[in-house]
């Protein structure tokens, strides 16, 4: 199928995880495909790969105008550039704090900010924001990760009321524990790891293509009238705990 099919669609975060996943799908279903990264670009990246650091407005401002140079449009806004971050409150510096919401929340308001008028000219676009399981609830030993994934949340809900006006779309993932680089701490932990994995109903973790293929879905036509909502994609965690009260 080539349901992007004339659609350009930019994707932070695409060296590596669910970015990547989301540039290899996109691109087999018929997208211009530009990935950014602060890393390297991937062996056989599927489309242009530009070097992006998205805590850096001057640097976001100068590759979103760009893409919309080189393509004349940009019909769909990834933001799946992220990091994972652990400590609570008191264990928490607020050098590390600031690192995880310039990343993880105002890296997402940067690039939106730079996309929307784009979008807003062309009367359409979708916007993907990434969002967590850990935005939906809390998590021990995780204050960082879960206040910027949390606010994405209602990052997501005010755009799509702001700009829903102009036709432009825009939605969010909660992904649970997917086998990405960024969960190798989780797996490196193999105790853990079963623990982690067994909150999720269908008992394993999920993939990059697994989640790539709910963003296309928000990002394609047949998402038409679907705007506003945090999607989980978490086999099931988010669903509750599997336990049972004493006979």
């Amino acid at each position: 199928m080539n349901r992007l099919q004339g659609k350009v669609a930019a994707i932070t975060g695409a060296a590596s995880g669910i970015g990547l996943a989301c540039a290899r799908l996109f691109a087999a279903e018929g997208a211009e495909v530009v990935g950014m990264d602060v890393g390297a670009a991937p062996a056989e990246f599927p489309g242009l790969f530009m070097t992006l650091d998205v805590r850096d407005e001057n640097n976001v401002q100068q590759v979103m105008g760009e893409v919309v140079s080189r393509h004349g449009r940009l019909d769909v806004l990834v933001n799946a550039a992220g990091v994972a971050s652990y400590g609570s409150v008191t264990e928490t510096s607020t050098g590390e704090w600031q690192r995880v919401l310039d990343i993880n929340l105002t890296g997402s308001m940067l690039t939106s900010k730079h996309a929307v008028p784009q979008m807003v000219a062309q009367r359409g676009g979708a916007i993907i924001n990434f969002g967590s399981i850990f935005g939906l609830e809390g998590c021990y030993g995780n204050v960082a990760y879960n206040v910027a994934k949390g606010a994405i949340n209602q990052l997501t809900r005010s755009m799509a009321i702001d700009y829903g006006h102009a036709n432009v779309r825009v939605n969010g993932l909660c992904p649970g524990l997917i086998e990405t680089p960024m969960s190798q701490m989780v797996r490196d932990n193999e105790e853990f790891h079963a623990f982690f994995v067994a909150q999720h109903m269908l008992c394993r973790a999920g993939q990059p293509e697994e989640v790539a293929k709910v963003a296309l879905f928000l990002a394609s036509d047949d998402a038409s009238f679907v705007s506003g909502q945090m999607i989980a994609v978490d086999g099931g965690f988010s669903a509750g705990r599997r336990f049972a009260p004493p006979t």
